[in-house]
């Protein structure tokens, strides 16, 4: 009766016995947990394949496989099928649209007595399975980009002279089919600087995948679930600007970014390992650093068995199937719900900027950037302005007003005239001055409404008292005159000036020296 058949792990270790410890059948049986007439045939085997120990790196447990048994149900004589290269078809297979049935028809087409198709998706897998669990996820060329914050921080150096220190974070992306990774240290890892990370890291890889797999993170996505997770406005917005999609993780499943907990473990290994002797003085330096350190982790291989690098797979697969980047790049935004006031003015980081007037008391959506401020009403755009400096001033556009005196709800001039008259002579003064002072009366509504209803809480007398106070230095706004209240300085006597008193004294010149 024919011996069992071994797997090659078991296999590997008949031979290190035989070789390395010189062990007998017996012997070697105990430590493997084989029958010896199965050590004694494997040994057989391998010495009529000629095999050698050490095996060499070229041997993997395919060749090794075919090398013992590739005589076994055939007849005596028949030629050795030519073995495939494993890690080509591996990688061909991370190709759109490329299958096992397509490889194997190239593969038998250019050997002829080469291995049937069962045989050959055998062989393939058993190949794939002695891969680490993360290089086995088959991810599609171009298809996901998996984005995430490393967990240690870099310290930088601020100040030189009183040592003080700020912790950089690392942010990490590694596509999935090639592992082609890219990191960059930020100060924090708020939504501008997950974005900002995000748009550098497309420009260096050329393209935009079709996917960004973050984890739930609150700068990703606003409330996770399972099944219809709830994505950052800002974010979903930046990767519709380069034509993808947001695909968050499921919420407690590690092993969906498994690739990019990976690499995260590799760049701080890589990275931080390194860097762990050097001392930062800018954020500038940092990168300068990482990014010639990942410029070397980029071109090692990425294991023996798959016999290319990150970056060359990257140029083989990723890079022909990544999508262009637009011609602009994505400019952040954050997105805000304002009311407009009564003067048809939405208020925003202390400036005031107009919308036609007919959306007075209206709800709308600003879209923050840098140098803009768009303002929406059930996602139309109905204004546009260039942002400005939070100075309480207004930015009002002439189309914006009414092109008369309108009523916005029961509110005019006249009747905001005749409610501070009713507060007093000091109040009604006061609010006539801040219409006047405006380019159009209807943008000093707001401040006199305020001045108006601070009698609910501090009664007329005060208010026109503090309305009085207000004039006397030349105050014209609501929050003076509300400053005035909380210090209660209405109550306090208004400090009187000084009286001079002629100073007589020798040294001073009079009026006949200059004569």
């Amino acid at each position: 009766m024919p011996a069992e058949r071994v797997t090659m792990r078991r296999v590997r270790e008949i031979l290190r016995y035989r070789f390395e410890d010189g062990l007998g059948h017996k012997a070697i049986s105990y430590r493997v947990g084989a029958a010896p007439s199965t050590v004694r045939e494997t040994l057989r085997r391998a010495e009529a394949a000629e095999l050698t120990w050490p095996l060499g790196d070229e041997i993997t447990d395919a060749v090794l496989e075919a090398a013992l048994y590739r005589a076994a149900g055939t007849k005596t004589g028949h030629r050795r099928s030519v073995e495939p290269d494993w890690a080509y078809v591996h990688r061909e297979l991370k190709r759109k649209y490329v299958t096992l049935q397509i490889l194997w028809d190239e593969y038998i087409a250019r050997h002829r007595d080469g291995y049937r198709y069962s045989r050959f998706c055998d062989l393939y897998r058993g190949w794939a399975a002695s891969l680490p669990v993360t290089m086995r996820q088959n991810h599609a060329a171009g298809d996901k980009l998996f984005v995430d914050y490393a967990g240690d921080t870099v310290t930088v150096v601020v100040d030189r002279l009183t040592g003080k220190t700020r912790q950089a974070h690392l942010f990490v992306a590694v596509l999935g089919a090639s592992s082609l990774s890219y990191a960059e240290a930020r100060w924090s890892e708020t939504l501008a600087d997950w974005i900002g990370c995000h748009v550098h890291a497309l420009e260096a890889f050329g393209g935009a995948p079709a996917l960004f797999v973050p984890d739930n993170a609150k700068v990703a996505v606003i409330k996770a679930c399972r099944y219809d997770p709830q994505v950052n406005r800002s974010y979903a917005a930046m990767a519709a600007h380069y034509d993808s999609a947001v695909l968050p993780t499921r919420p407690r499943r590690p092993r969906d970014k498994a690739k990019v907990e990976a690499a995260v473990l590799i760049v701080e290994r890589w990275l931080l390992g390194r860097l762990r002797h050097r001392v930062f003085y800018s954020l500038a330096d940092v990168n300068a650093a990482i990014s010639e350190l990942l410029a070397d982790l980029n071109e090692r291989r990425i294991l023996r068995r798959v016999g290319r690098t990150r970056r060359q797979l990257f140029e083989e697969i990723d890079r022909p199937a990544l999508r262009p980047l637009p011609a602009e790049r994505y400019v952040f935004a954050e997105w805000r719900l304002r009311r407009a006031g009564l003067d048809y003015h939405v208020e925003m980081e202390r400036h005031y900027y107009s919308v036609p007037y007919r959306f007075a008391r209206e709800q709308v959506e600003a879209r923050i950037t840098a140098n803009t401020i768009e303002l929406f009403r059930k996602g139309e755009r109905i204004a546009a302005h260039m942002r400005s400096s939070g100075n309480g001033r207004h930015t009002t556009v002439p189309e914006h007003m009414p092109s008369s005196h309108r009523r916005f709800a029961d509110w005019t001039i006249e009747r905001i005239n005749r409610e501070a008259s009713a507060i007093g002579p000091n109040a009604a003064l006061l609010c006539e001055r801040i219409l006047a002072d405006r380019p159009h009366p209807e943008q000093g509504f707001r401040a006199c409404l305020g001045i108006i209803r601070l009698v609910k809480g501090f009664g007329r007398e005060r208010v026109n008292a503090a309305c009085g106070r207000a004039l006397e230095i030349g105050a014209r706004t609501y929050g003076s005159v509300r400053s005035i209240l909380d210090n209660c300085l209405d109550q306090a006597s208004a400090p009187r000036p000084a009286s001079r008193d002629p100073i007589d004294h020798p040294n001073i010149r009079g009026s006949r020296y200059y004569h």
